[in-house]
């Protein structure tokens, strides 16, 4: 099944939400559309909106960075590119890690918890380079959101 054509019904994650504006820094409706992508699991477009914010911020740049290594992780998972997977899903968390437990609404650390669930296999130490794992689809993190305090 390709991951950015099924639906989150068919996959048995929770519904999606609708409209991310109320919890999130509204600071750039990029973001919003970004983590709309991300749980569409629709990582590559997601990257690509990611990426955009990226080049055109100056602070906070790491916190993109980890997002971005968060969908491309996710992406190069899905097709079966383990190396480029398990690579980027490291860098995502370190990237992410110092922004716990929450930046720009995003919250932070279940994004962490929930990638080192989903890479787990990938990443547990192996005897010899892993193969034939899959991603599973009932793993695959959500964003969620956060009201700012």
């Amino acid at each position: 099944m390709d991951l950015g054509e099924a639906t989150a019904l068919e996959l048995g994650s929770e519904p999606l939400p609708t409209d991310l504006s109320d919890a999130m820094d509204a600071s750039d409706p990029r973001l919003a559309e970004a983590i709309a992508l991300f749980n569409g699991r629709e990582f590559f477009a997601c990257h690509d909106v990611l990426e955009e914010v990226w080049g055109e911020t100056l602070e906070g740049r790491e916190f993109y960075q980890g997002l971005i290594h968060a969908a491309v992780a996710l992406f190069h998972f899905g097709e079966g590119n383990l190396g480029g997977a398990r690579k980027m899903a490291v860098s995502a968390v370190r990237y992410l890690e110092p922004f716990r437990p929450q930046r720009r609404g995003v919250d932070v650390a279940r994004l962490i918890e929930d990638l080192q669930a989903c890479f787990a296999e990938l990443l547990a130490p192996h005897a010899a380079y892993p193969t034939g794992l899959r991603l599973d689809v009932q793993l695959i993190p959500l964003i969620h959101t956060v009201r700012d305090t």
